[in-house]
């Protein structure tokens, strides 16, 4: 190091020297550049002839010891008198002769609290004010005296604060999906961890360290290789530059960079939103609107396509799902959860977090990643749920993925996301990461669920068609390979995962053929017809299609795209038509009256026949496999009837369940009434079957079979269930009054955007004897009885039905006939389904 500083050359070539030969680089190199300038400047302070009472004090950040090659020079001369006029340019002169760039401003403490006071951006930089040269007193005095104003006008600032990063990123952009990004400006770039400091100089908040620090220096030695590759003072990585830069960093090449500052960025932008949710409970809890937090007791112990619950006592601590609950605006794990036993729980708590317009909170994030154990393989049938109601939030999806990823959770429930996760797509019409458009498409894809009969297959294509771009060579041939593997560990059925393969590897057919292909030569239509066999599926692949295209860029769809693939799906359909399949079947449920009934539920109607009253058996789910000759399942001692899980497993593998399956003599109203208790109980309808059987030939008895299972807590006694489902078919309990008075009571709450519901009528092949009413919907508190309420109140029969929930989304149909048993004219159709429509909202 040059022994006199004060000369310029003995400056600018010991600088030289630090910068271009061999040896310290990345923060090593930034402190020894600024010690290297902090002696120089020192050595100017004193050739100037500076007198007592005066102070070089380096701030922004220099101040932090972070000098970049090309970062300005951002020096305060601070003194508390009168100043000979000529001093300062002593000083600056000599620093301009080396061409080095320069922010200087002369100030007395009172002057540089004052300016701080106007202008933030002025006291952020006080903020990391380091003394340099000459009185450290007046230094370190100005500094007590900054921070501590910042500290008591942190409750006015810090709103400032985050303005002020909302408009950079609405300028810049997000660091982490651009292909030329600004490493400061880009919202997760160097200046928001600059805000994160500030933030915890307040004492309010600090950001999550685990990995900030190592991400902002990340940046920092990337943002020093662009300015060496360069020579300029640049932010920006630009594409020429980005080879360079990786050259310098000794990276493999430049998308392999772009993927590190990806990551980097994302690590902070996760930081940043945690720590402003932070802010926000505090500034919140300082205005007075702050709520303790207590344990509830609930009068039960379920909720689903029942209703939500109700919090007692002056504290909001809401009930979200099994082992999850609300609190601060956040979804935080209940008192009594255990992540180690429960390895479905980050995929309920997401899910759960957001359909109610939440994110999770950092903690129970920490928390579940390291305490919850991986998911078996093949997925219990509750993960694959969640993952379809998480992915089925549409918008509210997005915050709460990040905090999935940022733990790694992500990339243990999806081994292969690791080869898409933060890779660049180095398209112009590309706006995202490989990643975040799959996260995306399946944001659009949920805005589709009403056009389809399997929205869980949407959703899921949705999430994995682009895997195979992590693969080298064609990426829809290498992702159709993967999706039929995760589709298997996810466990789908067959046929469902042979759906799943056809969208992946099939997922531009349709607009490659619409816009590549005539529309008028019969072979096109063909080229289509030959992939899909189904409408089903190619109502998914359209879907599929539209929701890709959206969510890749602006460029990648217009009106006439739309307008030539919507017609050659509209050709294909037509050529399809021949055949009308129920949207049960490909889910395991039969097609109405072609399973022949089981000795149980004969049993069953038999009694109900004879007794002209109910009859009904519970059984838990194991206890239905096991009559399924499925073997290791056994009834847990200790449970009541219908509680019960796999014998041999592990407690939460499977969700806690119970088929309730009830006889009873044909009636008005049957499907609505029984469908409000199982709500009055709080139990998620996961499916329900409804068919006539006349078992002795005394007349009809309806048979109903349902899979129900309790959305937090245990299921209900049986006892108690029998006997209400008892009183409510025999009109002394009033179903409908009690759902009122509990909705009535309820707190009103935020809740998400979802697509309107879809009641439709489907064509008049679906059936020969009856009219099919399709409706597909979001699941809510009361929807079947909703439903089941306006087809009493039409005056129509309900012949048969098949209800499905596919995780936040109930398709159902059912088979209507008029009283003598025919199918409805469609006139009268269209007025029940016109009152379906409006029960629904």
């Amino acid at each position: 190091m040059a022994t006199e500083t004060d000369d310029p050359c003995d400056y600018g070539a010991a600088r030289a020297r630090l910068l271009d030969e061999p040896g310290p680089a990345g923060s090593a190199r930034r402190a020894a550049l600024a010690a290297l300038t902090d002696d120089w400047l020192a050595g100017l302070l004193t050739a100037a002839g500076a007198p007592a009472g005066v102070a070089l004090v380096a701030v922004g950040g220099y101040g932090r010891g972070e000098l970049s090659p090309r970062s300005d020079l951002d020096v305060l001369l601070l003194h508390d008198g009168p100043l000979d006029p000529a001093l300062p340019e002593r000083i600056w002169y000599p620093v301009w002769d080396t061409g080095t760039a320069l922010d200087h401003s002369v100030r007395t403490p009172a002057e540089a609290r004052a300016v701080a006071a106007a202008d933030l951006k002025a006291q952020l930089g006080l903020l990391d004010a380091r003394h340099v040269a000459g009185d450290p007193a007046l230094t370190a005095s100005l500094r007590s005296a900054v921070l501590a104003d910042w500290r008591a006008a942190a409750p006015a600032r810090l709103p400032e604060l985050r303005e002020l990063g909302r408009e950079r990123a609405e300028r810049h952009g997000e660091l982490s999906f651009l292909l030329e990004p600004d490493l400061k400006e880009a919202r997760g770039g160097l200046r928001d961890v600059v805000a994160l400091n500030a933030i915890a100089a307040t004492w309010l908040a600090d950001a999550p360290r685990d990995g900030l620090d190592a991400a902002a220096t990340r940046l920092a030695d990337v943002r020093d290789a662009l300015h060496l590759a360069t020579g300029r003072a640049t932010e920006r990585l630009s594409l020429q530059d980005q080879d360079q830069v990786a050259e310098r960093l000794g990276v493999l090449d430049a998308d392999t960079l772009l993927r590190q500052v990806y990551e980097a960025a994302r690590t902070i932008a996760y930081a940043s939103d945690v720590t402003w949710r932070a802010v926000d409970r505090v500034l919140a809890a300082r205005a007075g609107r702050g709520r303790r937090t207590s344990r509830l007791s609930f009068p039960f112990t379920g909720a689903g396509r029942g209703a939500g619950a109700v919090a007692r006592g002056a504290v909001e601590r809401r009930p979200l799902a099994e082992g999850v609950v609300e609190q601060d605006g956040e979804a935080v794990l209940a008192q009594g959860a255990r992540p180690a036993a429960d390895p479905v729980l980050p995929l309920r708590a997401a899910a759960a977090a957001a359909q109610n317009g939440l994110t999770i909170s950092y903690s129970t994030v920490r928390r579940l990643a390291s305490e919850c154990r991986p998911l078996p393989v093949p997925w219990p049938d509750e993960a694959r749920e969640q993952l379809v109601t998480l992915l089925g939030a549409g918008e509210a999806c997005l915050p709460v993925w990040e905090a999935l990823e940022a733990e790694g959770l992500i990339t243990r429930l999806l081994p292969d996301w690791e080869r898409v996760r933060c890779r660049p797509q180095r398209n112009a019409v590309h706006r995202w990461t490989v990643d975040r458009h799959l996260v995306e498409t399946a944001v659009r894809a949920a805005a589709m669920t009403r056009r389809v009969a399997r929205p869980d297959l949407l959703l899921v294509a949705a999430l994995l068609h682009d895997l195979g771009k992590g693969w080298p060579g064609d990426h829809s041939e290498a992702g159709e390979v993967i999706v039929r593997d995760v589709a298997v560990r996810m466990g789908f059925d067959r046929e469902s995962v042979e759906t799943l393969a056809m969208l992946v590897r099939h997922h531009l057919t349709l607009v490659d053929t619409a816009t590549r292909r005539d529309p008028d030569d019969p072979a096109t239509v063909e080229a289509i017809t030959k992939v899909v066999a189904t409408l089903p599926q190619l109502e998914l692949l359209h879907a599929l299609t539209e929701a890709d295209a959206t969510a890749t860029g602006p460029a990648a769809w217009s009106r006439w795209r739309a307008s030539l693939v919507d017609g050659l799906a509209a050709r294909a359909a037509a050529q399809l038509a021949g055949a009308y399949p129920s949207p049960a079947v490909g889910r395991g449920y039969p097609h109405p009256g072609e399973a022949a009934p089981t000795a149980e539920q004969e049993r069953l109607a038999v009694e109900a026949a004879r007794t002209g009253g109910p009859a009904l058996s519970l059984l838990a789910q194991a206890e239905v496999a096991a009559q399924a000759g499925e073997a290791g399942l056994r009834r847990e001692p200790g449970l009541a009837a219908g509680q019960g899980r796999p014998g041999g497993g592990e407690p939460g593998t499977e969700p806690m369940g119970v088929r309730l399956t009830l006889a009873v003599p044909d009636q008005p109203g049957l499907l609505g009434t029984v469908a409000g208790v199982l709500a009055l109980h709080r139990l998620t309808v996961r499916s329900a079957g409804l068919r006539e059987l006349d078992p002795i030939g005394a007349g009809p008895v309806l048979l109903l079979s349902w899979t129900v299972a309790a959305e937090f807590g245990e299921l209900p006694e049986a006892a108690r269930l029998r006997a209400d489902l008892r009183r409510a078919l025999d009109g002394s309990l009033d179903v409908s009054r009690r759902l009122a008075e509990r909705d009535a009571a309820a707190p009103r709450r935020r809740g998400i955007p979802t697509p309107p519901p879809l009641v439709a009528v489907a064509p008049a092949v679906a059936s020969a004897t009856a009219t099919v009413l399709e409706v597909r919907a979001h699941d809510a508190p009361g929807l079947l009885h909703r439903i089941g309420r306006a087809l009493d109140g039409a005056g129509v029969r309900v012949r048969t039905a098949h209800v499905s929930t596919l995780g936040a989304d109930a398709v159902d149909s059912f088979y209507l006939t008029d009283d003598a048993g025919r199918p409805l004219t469609a006139q009268r159709a269209g007025e029940v389904a016109a009152a379906v429509r409006a029960a629904l909202g």
